[in-house]
């Protein structure tokens, strides 16, 4: 009977371990591509350390935002456009006039 139970803790264990590692996967991947992205954006519009850490922030914000929505079977419409003018707000406010309009002709893929 010891055994029974002590083998029930130990899966119950490795469960609970199981989905601590895939938040933690999500993070990291949301992490990944706000950086790829922010360096994309900084080798195309050249801003400096002080901006590179809020469109940084911005970014990781709008990955996590994708990959919530990516998570849910039903997205209603417009949720995505949403999602990009937050975004797009979110970096007008960091950015000077010359620096959002480079960022407008940045291709979004």
């Amino acid at each position: 009977m010891k055994k029974v139970i002590t083998l029930c803790f130990f899966v119950f264990a490795l469960l609970i371990g199981t989905q601590t590692v895939s938040a933690q996967t999500g993070i990291i991947e949301v992490n990944k591509k706000a950086s790829e992205m922010t360096e994309a954006l900084r080798s195309f519009i050249k801003f400096d350390d002080d901006q590179k850490d809020l469109v940084y922030e911005a970014c990781q914000e709008y990955m996590q935002a994708t990959l919530d929505l990516e998570q849910v079977e039903v997205v209603e419409e417009g949720v995505r456009e949403k999602i990009n003018n937050l975004l797009d707000e979110k970096i007008k406010g960091i950015l000077n006039e010359e620096q959002f309009a480079r960022y407008k002709e940045f291709p979004k893929n």
